[in-house]
């Protein structure tokens, strides 16, 4: 029995109004397989339709949950997970799933909410994460990584001892969740078959038993695992059809039709990964790569494709986007920010491409012959402009219709008459396609107790509720729509709501409408059993809710989410939540309702629904930031934690410009920045300090010689293993001002380089893996210089390896509530170049029964900012960029709060106001949302 569910359930039984349930069996084992159509458990078809969601970029465990249920809640019967080696490994051979990485504790969550999982360890996942998802110290070893060579193999062997046991104990093979396991990630180029090979060898060994999968990402003649040695069981296609033009959002099918290739006769279909969103190469902001990726695109391409391919495994990728907090992010492609235009935001607020999930997923799940099909004969249509594609049951004879522009680029507005040879005899059907836009039209389909003839709607969900079917459908605003079923004899049809027209021929009924509002049509007679026909638009169906009880599905209308709901006797408690006062309407075998552990009043409806109102929200207003304290950091500040830098070799295949090797990876300084303090004896003469710095795409160093500061430059992106061809990167050439130096005397320089994240391995090729954070080439005009490196104090046991840099202020706690050191009163006008700290404090008192997501917003300035609350490395805004705005979940956020900017300017400049904002507020019923520690 659920969380919620206990105290009411325990309540009406202790008042005698229902028997006690009986107790939960204990979970067991099933049987996973699969043929050319679909996975099956049991000998069931399984259409798995399950969206990317990455527990690492949301560091707040008891928010796991909402997202989990949101993706439930859109139809989803799926999740696709990828487990982070770096995230949850700070050293070799050491390893932490505690806290925000506690994987178990999100699969038992997969499980409670009925989610099948399709694991996915890698040993690299890409992700837009740093290194690709390697642990930074792996660049120090031996040996190309994604290869069979030894250094590789044991690292990986060791990661994969750790995850692959904990994964197949949740196997649905156990009782579990997990359903499927992909090895390695786009493993297209440089491939190793014996490492492939291996991979999945070592799954086996480690108690993995359900199906492997691999997800190809670059067609052509390259590696697809799908034959010979490393070859998979069920291989996938990534599909990106709308690239990453979110500047452009007008776009269409920059990368083709995105029609998911079947690439082995013995297993289903299998879009892996198929594009739910873009990063922002170009910094137009995540809400437009929402609009290049909206409703249209998925509804145009999304169908396409199911019906193109008979796919029967689906992987969007993202659901839910999160937050690349701390050192996550990969350097070249991304910010702080990973929303990625997804259809759950950052800030885990719905869109209407989750609406669009929804009516697409509804639809999936619920019409069960979509799970095993073959391509059919389509309709013909009477204007070639308008492309038609079939797909049908081989035992149900049920046929599915794609309907869309032949052009799929088009906008136009176009109609036309099927010729349609459906199972239960010939029709003429007329059909638009208004815009962007294309159907899955259904015929021969035994929908409920009733005979769906054919329907010019689409379908969005049934369910049968005490005897009667209960339908909905759907269409655009304003278009017309008809829907035939077959009778026996003559229905009595009595039309509730809307303008709808119906006829009988002797064996059909027909209704002929337009899609307006939400129409209801009761049917009853006829030979069959009574029928509640909802015929709706786009928007009005986004409103209804399908949730599986123990006593069947149920439709919820009216919340702004219906997460869960229990049936207990004539009960039944609703898990939901609202954004705004309005009506909730039930649909399901009881008397009462009750949500958030009170009874709502409600009348039984003419559709004989329950209907009721909730409460929306009620306002909030958050504290200002205030009463700011400052506190300077001098250049190579403090005498404490360096380690003398000296170093003459390295694994890296990237050689230094100059000796010794300076890279921080070499000595255990893997993420965030580090200061370089550099020794020598002034000869009076010097005139230039000339450096090289790697720090990634956005990363920076300053230069400091004896306290005065020289300015600053862009660290480079990489260099070449084979020189000279681009062994000057990151070139910064500094004056030394005249005095400044005297000779004999000792004179000291020091560096400060913002290393951004790791970069990836897609090539599978360590010239672009192992490129070098830090100092890459250092001299004073040949002065003999002895360098100390200082960087992050060692993994923080509750946030991790990624979470803190260098900085002193970080070395020393200054980030953290009630961190030491002594703080001026208020901050200067000006901010010097460098690093300057800024830290105040504020209670948060939002209602516990209110989800408020909350952000930080920073006012655009040409400087640096490191956010950190409460410790946690929230993000960092880099001048210039789309983000200004720094989500902060519950769970990081508590009731008192410090706040700790660490900025870091190049010239004077100014910090502009900083102030919290909300980014949403809705009354919940939801245990977990909304309360704060």
């Amino acid at each position: 029995m659920r969380y919620l569910t206990r105290i009411v359930v325990a309540l009406v039984v202790s008042l005698g109004l229902v028997a006690a349930p009986a107790p939960v069996a204990q979970a067991r084992g099933h049987q996973v397989g699969y043929d050319k159509y679909s996975l099956t458990v049991d000998g069931q078809r399984v259409l798995l339709w399950s969206g990317e969601f990455h527990y690492f970029r949301l560091p707040s465990p008891e928010l796991w949950r909402d997202v989990l249920e949101k993706i439930r809640a859109a139809g989803f019967n799926g999740v696709s997970l990828y487990f982070h080696w770096g995230y949850h490994s700070p050293a070799p051979g050491v390893y932490d799933f505690t806290g925000v990485r506690d994987v178990e504790r999100l699969l038992r969550m997969t499980e409670e909410l009925g989610l099948y999982v399709v694991a996915r360890p890698g040993p690299y996942i890409n992700a837009e994460t740093t290194g690709g998802g390697f642990p930074a110290w792996l660049k120090t070893v031996e040996g190309r990584a994604r290869s069979s060579d030894p250094g590789y193999t044991a690292a990986y062997r060791d990661w994969l001892g750790r995850i692959n046991p904990i994964l197949a104990r949740h196997q649905v093979t156990r009782g579990g969740s997990v359903i499927a396991y992909n090895v390695e990630n786009e493993y297209a180029v440089n491939v190793d078959t014996v490492y492939m090979r291996e991979l999945q060898e070592k799954a086996r060994a480690d108690g993995i038993d359900v199906p492997i999968v691999h997800n190809n990402c670059c067609g052509g003649n390259l590696a697809n695992w799908s034959s010979g040695e490393g070859a998979v069981q069920i291989p996938g296609v990534d599909d990106y059809p709308q690239a990453f033009n979110c500047d452009d959002p007008a776009t269409w099918g920059t990368w083709g039709e995105g029609v998911t290739r079947r690439l082995r006769d013995d297993a289903p279909v299998y879009a892996a990964e198929y594009q739910a969103g873009a990063i922002d190469l170009n910094n137009a902001g995540y809400d437009k790569c929402r609009e290049l990726t909206g409703p249209d695109y998925m509804k145009v391409y999304y169908k396409s494709n199911i019906i193109g391919s008979g796919a029967t495994m689906y992987g969007y990728y993202m659901i839910h986007g999160g937050t690349s907090w701390g050192w996550l992010p990969q350097p070249n492609d991304v910010y702080t920010s990973y929303d990625y235009g997804a259809a759950i935001t950052e800030s885990r607020g719905l869109t209407t491409k989750y609406d669009e999930f929804k009516r697409q997923g509804y639809f999936l799940n619920t019409v069960k012959p979509l799970a095993k099909t073959d391509a059919a004969p389509a309709p013909r249509s009477s204007d070639p402009a308008v492309f038609t594609q079939a797909r049908s049951n081989p035992d149900t004879g049920t046929q599915f219709v794609l309907l869309r522009h032949a052009d799929r680029r088009s906008s136009a507005d176009a109609t036309a008459t099927l010729d349609w040879a459906t199972p239960d005899g010939e029709y003429s059907v007329p059909v638009r396609v208004n815009g962007r836009d294309a159907k899955i039209l259904v015929a021969g389909y035994d929908l409920g107790g009733q005979r769906l003839v054919w329907s010019s709607s689409e379908i969005l969900t049934h369910v049968g509720v005490d005897g009667r079917d209960v339908a909905v459908l759907y269409g655009r605003d304003g278009e017309q729509g008809s829907t035939v079923l077959r009778y026996s004899s003559e229905p009595v049809v009595k039309v509730l709501d809307g303008d709808v027209k119906s006829s009988f021929d002797g064996k059909d009924l027909r209704l002929d409408y337009t899609h307006s509002g939400l129409a209801r049509v009761l049917i009853s007679g006829g030979g069959r059993p009574p029928m509640l026909l909802m015929l709706g638009t786009d928007e009005t169906v986004a409103q209804f809710w399908r949730l599986d009880t123990a006593v069947g599905p149920v439709l919820v209308r009216g919340t702004s989410i219906a997460r869960e709901a229990e049936v207990a006797g004539d009960w039944m408690v609703l898990k939901a939540d609202t954004d705004r006062a309005g009506e909730v309407e039930l649909f399901a075998p009881v008397r009462r309702l009750v949500i958030g552990g009170k009874l709502v009043v409600t009348r039984r409806t003419p559709s004989g629904s329950l209907l009721g109102r909730l409460p929306g929200p009620r306002p909030v207003t958050l504290p200002a930031l205030t009463n700011w304290q400052y506190r300077g950091e001098p250049p190579a500040f403090g005498n404490s934690g360096w380690q003398l830098a000296d170093k003459t070799t390295t694994a890296s295949p990237i050689k230094p410009k100059t000796l010794p090797v300076l890279y921080a990876d070499e000595y255990g300084y893997h993420y965030g920045n580090v200061w370089y303090r550099g020794s020598f004896t002034a000869s009076g003469d010097e005139k230039t300090v000339s450096l090289n710095a790697i720090t990634g795409k956005r990363g920076n160093y300053l230069v400091w010689l004896n306290g005065t500061y020289l300015g600053s430059a862009l660290g480079g992106t990489q260099a070449d293993s084979e020189p000279p061809v681009n062994q000057d990167p990151g070139r910064g050439d500094f004056a030394v001002p005249p005095g400044l130096l005297s000779k004999g005397e000792p004179a000291t320089l020091a560096v400060l380089v913002t290393n951004m994240g790791h970069n990836d391995d897609w090539t599978a090729d360590d010239t672009r893996f192992k490129q070098p954070r830090g100092l890459f080439g250092a001299s004073v005009d040949g002065a003999q210089i002895t360098w100390h490196i200082r960087g992050a104090r060692g993994s923080d046991p509750e946030r991790g390896p990624l979470n803190a840099g260098g900085l002193y202020g970080e070395r020393d706690g200054w980030h953290l509530p009630g961190g030491p050191g002594r703080w001026g009163s208020s901050p200067p006008a000006t901010v010097p170049p460098g690093v300057s700290w800024y830290r105040t404090t504020f209670r948060l008192d939002l209602p516990q029964d209110q989800d408020v997501p909350v952000a930080l917003r920073l006012s655009a300035g040409d400087y640096r900012v490191f956010v950190f609350v409460n410790g946690w490395n929230m993000g960092q805004y880099v001048n210039p960029s789309p983000q200004r705005d720094f989500v902060l979940p519950a769970g990081v956020l508590g009731r008192s709060n410090t706040v700790a900017l660490a900025v870091i300017a190049t010239e004077p400049t100014s910090l502009g106001p900083v102030s919290l904002v909300t980014l949403g507020n809705h009354w919940t019923s939801a245990a977990a949302v909304g309360q704060l520690r």
